[in-house]
């Protein structure tokens, strides 16, 4: 929980690789899509499914899921900067798969999964437009 799976790999990558800057920017897209889902959760309020849930229920509202949103988020930032695309593959698919366990034990709709996976994907997107902006200001390579 609290996107700590990210938060390893992230560390691990940082180091591993030689490049500091993935930590940060992972810590910035999961916290980045945490508070995307949660202003959305709330202007939209939808209820989670009445199914009995294998888990918990969390009080928050259903829509989008900020599991895939964090998810996504952190997964497609950690694919920038892995040296292969088996591992940008393997990123995304363990994305998936926390996603698609929010449906799994009936405490997300799979349109919920999707939209937060989607939302993910923007924030990285838009992380890395603003990245190589800045990177291009400043004369340097991120």
């Amino acid at each position: 929980s609290y996107g700590i799976v990210w938060l390893a790999i992230a560390a691990l990558a940082a180091v591993l690789l030689r490049r500091p800057l993935v930590f940060p920017l992972v810590v910035i897209a999961y916290f980045a899509a945490s508070a995307a889902s949660d202003l959305i959760k709330l202007a939209v309020g939808r209820a989670r499914p009445v199914d009995h849930p294998l888990v918990s229920e969390p009080a928050t509202s259903s829509f989008p899921s900020g599991h895939a949103a964090t998810s996504f988020a952190c997964a497609a930032t950690l694919a920038r900067f892995a040296p292969s695309r088996t591992q940008q593959v393997l990123l995304f698919v363990l994305a998936a798969a926390i996603s698609w366990s929010r449906v799994y034990v009936g405490v997300h709709y799979p349109l919920d999964v999707l939209a937060g996976a989607a939302l993910g994907l923007l924030i990285a997107t838009a992380l890395n437009f603003s990245l190589a902006r800045f990177a291009f200001r400043s004369g340097s390579r991120a």
